[in-house]
This record gives C-alpha cells, structure tokens and sequence, in this order.
C-alpha cells in the first residue's frame, strides 16, 4: 500500500473512508513517507513536558516511525542521548546546514521578565535561554509549530499570579519582529494525531496553504473546527435538561451542571478519542477548554460544586 503525505493527512483528519480516528491509522502509511523527511528542532520553555508525554503515545504510526521515519528529529532535550555542549553544538549544526529548510517545535510557554527564568543550554562559555535561543533560530526555521497552550497561548505558566511574565510563540515574536508563520496546536495536552497530523499537513501542503487553513486563533481547523458541546454524546441528555449534579457521574446524563466548558471549546475530541480510543475527557470528568487561549483563568474553577 502506498500513501502519500496527503492521504496520511485525512487518515488523520477522519475523512477517509474505512478508517478510524483515534490514533487508529494504517501503519502502512508510513512507507511513503520516508523520502525527503525534513529536519525538526524540538525546544522546551516553561511546560511540564506533557506535550511530549502525549505525542510519545502515538499508535499507529508508532513514535518511533514518526521520530525515525516521518522526520528527522536533530535535538529535543528530554529524547536524545547527548546532553549539554555536544547537543547544543548539534543544534545550531543542523540550523547552519539546513538553510531554512527546518520546522520548530516549541512546547511551553516563554517568559519575557527575565530571560533567566529560562536557561536552556550552554556553547561556548555561554548561557542560552529560551529566548536567546529562539530569537536566533526561529527567524530561520520555514515555520514553527506551537505544541500544547502553554507554546500557543501562554497556558498555565501565564495565568494570573505568575511572577514570569510566560507569554505565546506568537506574541513573542511579535515583540520581538520575528516573521516566521506559526501553527498554534493547542491542548493540555494535545492529542498525539493532532501534533502528528498538523505536521504532517505543513510538511505535505507547505507553508502557505497550511497558513490559509488555520482559524482565527492560528489552530489547524481540521482538529479544531468543530464545537465539542455540540457534537458531545450527552447533547440530548442536555437538550432534555438530564443533567448531573454530583460525581460519581451517571453515564446517560450531561455534565455541563458540574462545570463542563464543552461549549466554549472547539476540537474533535469527542470523537478521536484518548489512550488508543478507549476514553476521552467528558466521559471521565469535565471539559476544561484546554484549547483555548483564556485557559487556564478562562475555565477557572474547572468544576462546580453538586
């Protein structure tokens, strides 16, 4: 079976007949993608590396054929073996000889206080923070794709009280003048298939076309065009006022009276699905609206007392 990037992409998006989502995809796919599989640098600012945790879990194609196959991952601070200088070397290596023909991934929020409060890496006698770092190399990459809310939105490294001033990719390179497009793919964290699946669009479609086919808040509308209370399972148990009151949950019954934010979120998770299909978050508690971008302080408090 040969696909393409491009089928790959609607494998992903749930479009394609005969195919599942939920990290249910072919893993013959990935016998097409192995030509030309472009260079990713991976940084990690203000986050609880969830974001890799997540994308860590991908079934099919497993991790390590996107990580081996798919791509070619040159530097991510919790996945490769070497560490300290020789990583860091490696990194600005890989940015010099790929001539703009790189991606960034950045995964956790970036604060704008102090540089300090985020000390990355070592070359040369010197220190790297986050920003440092990005404000050399992003201007290179041919685009940088914000994994999780804290990369796209500030998160929970920005919500109110924090002493960082953690900020978005997007803002800070607006501060600091850096053109390069960005591609928000937001949750806390974000589902395997959409961190794979938005990067294997842009790699697919290019930079442009994947630009024209984000929404307002710069989400791929594939994975997030879809309002989750309305195509929530409980939606006629709340049409008909069958609503929860306390936990533990009865399984027929809406939870939008315990506090679930499915109205105010747009993602497919109602029906991709977590943990290979097995559950998602409205079935096991509330939706939080993870991926927007007032979350945390927007969702606050996550659940409303019976």
């Amino acid at each position: 079976m040969s696909v393409s990037r491009r089928d790959f992409v609607k494998l992903c998006s749930g479009t394609v007949a005969g195919f599942g989502v939920s990290q249910m995809f072919n893993p013959s796919i990935i016998q097409a993608l192995t030509k030309g599989a472009p260079r990713v640098i991976w940084l990690q600012g203000l986050s609880c590396t969830g974001c890799s945790i997540s994308i860590l879990n991908a079934m099919h194609p497993s991790i390590a054929d996107v990580l081996l196959k798919v791509i070619q991952l040159e530097y991510h601070p919790t996945l490769m073996g070497s560490s300290g200088e020789n990583a860091f070397n490696h990194l600005f290596k890989t940015v010099k000889n790929s001539k703009d023909e790189f991606v960034l991934i950045v995964e956790g929020a970036i604060p704008s206080k102090d540089d300090r409060y985020c000390v990355i890496g070592d070359r040369k006698h010197k220190e790297y923070t986050l920003s440092d770092t990005l404000r050399a190399i992003a201007p290179l990459a041919s685009a940088v794709v914000a994994v999780g809310s804290c990369s796209a939105f500030g998160g929970i490294p920005a919500a109110a009280g924090n002493q960082t001033g953690a900020t978005s990719v997007t803002n800070f390179f607006k501060t600091n003048k850096i053109k390069t497009p960005v591609v928000n793919v937001p949750g806390c964290p974000p589902h395997p298939d959409w961190m794979v699946g938005s990067l294997v669009y842009l790699l697919e479609n290019g930079v442009a076309a994947t630009v024209k086919n984000l929404d307002s808040d710069g989400r791929p509308k594939m994975f997030y065009g879809n309002n989750v209370h309305d195509n929530c399972p409980y939606l006629p148990a709340f049409d008909n006022g069958d609503m929860n009151q306390s936990f533990p949950q009865d399984e027929k019954m809406c939870r939008y009276d315990l506090g679930c934010k499915g109205p105010n979120a747009y993602c497919d998770s109602y029906k991709r699905l977590w943990n290979g299909g097995v559950n998602w978050c409205v079935r096991n508690g509330v939706c939080i609206a993870c991926v927007e971008s007032g979350f945390p302080d927007a969702s606050s408090p996550f659940y409303v007392a019976g």
